[in-house]
């Protein structure tokens, strides 16, 4: 499946990581690597879920300042190519399930490349219309997935 990108819907982000594909697959794949990189710090990450297969969850909470657990994200996973691709939505819910309408409803498809220098992570994430995604950039899309691939980054390549 390849997506087409979409410059009044769509929002990107890639960065090359200086590690091996599949240690960085790795962090996306094993809950205590995922809750490093998932949300800027130092806002900490709480994984409830994370089932890497089609109509799987990724159910996470964040903190905030050590406070309780708020709700970050509960997404329903579309398809997973392991150490290749991994493609989810927030328009459902684990098990299929349609979920709560928010503001930011997206589809988002992460790729890992080989690539000379290591890996490169690239983060496309669709919107349903030109608003949803001017929201999303608003909010600060490229200071918030720029964060988490740098910490994605930094995790990984400090595992090498």
């Amino acid at each position: 499946m390849s997506t087409h990108f979409d410059t009044d819907r769509d929002l990107t982000i890639s960065r090359v990581i200086k590690a091996p594909r599949a240690l960085t697959w790795r962090a996306f794949a094993e809950p205590e690597l995922f809750a490093k990189w998932w949300v800027p710090a130092p806002t900490t990450l709480d994984v409830l879920e994370l089932s890497l297969r089609p109509g799987g969850a990724m159910r996470t909470e964040m903190r905030n300042d050590g406070g309780p657990p708020e709700p970050h994200m509960h997404a329903c996973i579309l398809d997973v190519e392991p150490l290749r691709r991994l493609v989810f939505t927030t328009a459902l819910q684990s098990a299929w399930r349609p979920a709560p309408e928010s503001a930011i409803m997206i589809t988002a498809v992460l790729t890992l490349e080989d690539h000379s220098d290591g890996t490169l992570y690239s983060a496309h994430v669709m919107h349903r219309d030109a608003a949803a995604r001017q929201v999303h950039e608003t909010l600060g899309f490229a200071d918030g997935w720029g964060t988490v691939a740098a910490q994605l980054a930094g995790l990984v390549e400090g595992m090498t």
